[in-house]
């Protein structure tokens, strides 16, 4: 028997039904993910789910004591509670009775009636230990760690949403439910993070898992089924984000072929009936009922993308020059001697822990900050244009059509004036959406009246602070094409790894160093490849670490400590631009790798190199350009299961030829 079984569930606002009878079960241990475009219902299936919401019909069964919790996008809690007592509710009464022990030990500190408080402080220490000891609270503190919360006893009411959201998440996962409904639980948490949080879910959580997620590395890697909300129904598909990719051409291929048999039938009965008499015999009866039939049944809804367009202007030859910049924010060096020049065509992603300093950087690019030394020039020719992670410039009382074009019915676009209602119905919203206000949209959709206001101006520089929060796949794939297609250089702070090896030329990453030191480097490549160079810039310390500890004992160093923590992650593929003060071969007293000088045969090899790369990611960016192409899934939908193949195959060329590269050049310079 399913932990949980949703049948008939039906859920209409206004004129829009998001659920239409849908049926869902989900099994013991299944890891479940479920997309759909912004606004189809997503968090209204979950809600109704975790029994937080009913529908208008329809019923959810859960079997008997059943542990379920709920992630949802917006958590509530007592602002008074820190948020280790907050994440600690998530361990039931345990939880309960260590808040009270806390609430107690604050009291006490803050001069309350001693003898009521020692009282009540001995009963909760008492009750504490009768369920179970201390150890839980030391597994709440490493969860949050882990999550990159600092503030431990930071009160709920003073923490950031994003932050609110990592406790509420720990809270989740400290309770060890049988199911787990998470929605978008990857929000607000830097790449790092996300990776050990796939780990957790893989190796130490066991209970089922229905995520919302747009994040297509994480549904890849974690779920085991995906279900699709479209129209108002579920369409489940066994694997991860490629498999229903796959799966979901063939549904769409499988619809393209139903809708040519139903035009060819309906074709076929109204000429048949053209032809005959006005005799109404059974015969015509029952063909004219069919052909009646099969024009009811109209045509199936195609899938709409975003039309997202945006006008640029020329570039000038100095774009974005940053000589040797450090910036400080409150006494806290954020960055320190970083030197990074922007040119045309640069798809820079800047990546690194909550707090780093990204968003940090990006005030002081927009002037809103003054850098602490060195110089930071913007070209005289530079325009900006700017999308916050905030979306601070939309106003939640007013309408999309207010928000977008106040007081007109019309917007210059793309360098043509058309009809705002057009415009916004291109954007995906419904003439009843855009008089909605904008306090009232989903999370997506919100993203995309930001984006709607963006594109309306004119720019070479878009700079863009968390773009993919909330976004739909459909319109993240619609937003990476534009940027890649764009000739602007484009700067995206962003979590979603994905996104960057799919956008991104070179990387900007904050990182810490084992000494607790922190520095920005500058990598050439996505996200895959900063990850492989990562991993050996790691092996290199280490081996480099492990020659002076032998030089100076005549004994190797012990191995690391198994302690895993966020940013301990495998990856593969990439090529390194690092600053001055992060190239390691320039560092004193480092120890010289044994490197083999290159053959004659080599060095030909290398010459030739340069060729077969440009020729590799020509390929490759074809087929990207076939697979993200609508027109692919619609006209030739038998074919992409073996184009999706095709481009696996060309990026691992790419990468195997980038590899290759990166060694002979490398050893080029060995004399």
């Amino acid at each position: 028997m399913p932990l949980l079984t949703a049948k008939g569930l039906t859920r209409q606002y206004g004129s829009q039904v998001v659920l239409a009878g849908v049926d869902l079960h989900i099994r013991r241990g299944e890891r479940i993910g479920l997309v759909g475009n912004n606004g189809s219902g997503k968090s209204t299936l979950a809600r109704i789910l975790a029994q937080r919401e009913e529908p208008d019909a329809g019923q959810v069964a859960q079997r008997r004591e059943t542990r379920l919790v709920y992630l949802e996008q917006e958590p509530r809690f007592d602002p008074e509670l820190t948020a280790t007592q907050a994440a600690l509710l998530g361990l039931g009464p345990w939880g309960a009775a260590l808040a009270r022990y806390h609430a107690a030990c604050h009291a006490l500190e803050a001069g309350g009636d001693s003898t009521t408080l020692l009282t009540a402080q001995a009963e909760a220490a008492s009750e504490v230990e009768r369920l179970g000891g201390w150890e839980p609270a030391r597994q709440a503190e490493s969860l949050l760690s882990a999550f990159g919360l600092e503030r431990l006893e930071g009160l709920m009411g003073q923490l950031s949403g994003g932050e609110r959201r990592r406790v509420a998440l720990a809270q989740a996962l400290l309770s060890a439910p049988d199911l787990a409904i998470l929605d978008e639980p990857t929000n607000h948490l830097d790449a790092d993070t996300i990776e050990w949080l796939e780990r957790y879910l893989l190796e130490q959580y066991r209970g089922a898992l229905l995520l919302i997620t747009h994040d297509r590395y994480v549904l890849d890697r974690v779920v085991e089924r995906t279900v699709e909300l479209d129209q108002g129904q579920l369409y489940s598909y066994a694997g991860g984000f490629s498999a229903y990719l796959e799966g979901k051409a063939e549904r769409q291929a499988l619809t393209a072929r139903a809708e040519s048999n139903r035009q060819n039938l309906l074709r076929r009965e109204l000429e048949w009936l053209r032809r005959q008499p006005k005799a109404r015999g059974g015969k015509q009866k029952a063909r004219a009922s069919r052909a009646e039939a099969a024009r009811d049944a109209g045509p199936p809804q195609e899938e709409r993308r975003a039309d997202l367009k945006l006008s640029t202007t020329r570039l000038g030859s100095r774009v974005i020059d940053l000589d040797d910049v450090t910036l400080e924010v409150g006494g806290r060096a954020l960055v320190q001697g970083l030197s990074l020049k922007l040119t045309r065509g640069m798809r820079l992603g800047i990546i690194g822990p909550n707090g780093a300093g990204k968003t940090s950087l990006v005030r002081a690019i927009l002037g809103e900050l003054p850098v602490s030394a060195g110089t930071l020039r913007v070209g005289d020719n530079t325009r900006i244009a700017y999308f916050d992670q905030a979306r601070s410039g939309l106003e939640d009382e007013k309408s999309v059509l207010e928000n977008v074009a106040p007081g007109s019915d019309w917007v210059d676009w793309n360098g043509n004036r058309v009809s705002v209602y057009s415009y916004l119905e291109r954007l995906l919203f419904p003439p009843d959406r855009q008089r909605t206000p904008v306090g009232a949209l989903s999370g997506g959709e919100r993203a995309r009246v930001a984006l709607a206001k963006l594109m309306l101006g004119e720019a070479n520089v878009l700079i863009l602070d968390e773009p993919t929060n909330d976004l739909d796949i459909t319109t993240l794939a619609s937003l990476e094409e534009l940027l890649v297609e764009l000739r602007a250089v484009t700067l995206v702070v962003t979590h979603d790894r994905y996104f960057l090896d799919r956008v991104a030329t070179d990387l900007l990453v904050f990182e810490q160093e084992p000494s607790g030191e922190r520095v920005v480097r500058h990598y050439v490549g996505g996200y895959t490849t900063y990850q492989r160079l990562r991993r050996e810039r790691r092996a290199e310390e280490s081996r480099a670490e492990e020659g002076q500890q032998l030089s100076k004992t005549g004994k190797p160093t012990t191995g690391a400590s198994g302690v895993a923590r966020a940013g301990d992650s495998e990856g593969t593929v990439g090529a390194v631009s690092a600053s001055k003060s992060d190239n390691l071969s320039d560092q004193p007293g480092a120890p010289a790798l044994a490197l083999k000088k290159l053959t004659y045969a080599e060095r030909k090899e290398l010459d030739g190199l340069g060729a077969l790369i440009e020729a590799a990611e020509a390929a490759e960016a074809a087929l990207k350009a076939e697979v993200a192409d609508p027109e692919t899934y619609k006209s030739r939908a038998a074919e992409v299961p073996e184009l999706t193949m095709r481009l696996a195959a060309a990026t691992a060329e790419v990468e195997r030829l980038m590899a290759r590269w990166e060694e002979l050049e490398t050893r080029a310079s060995v004399r």
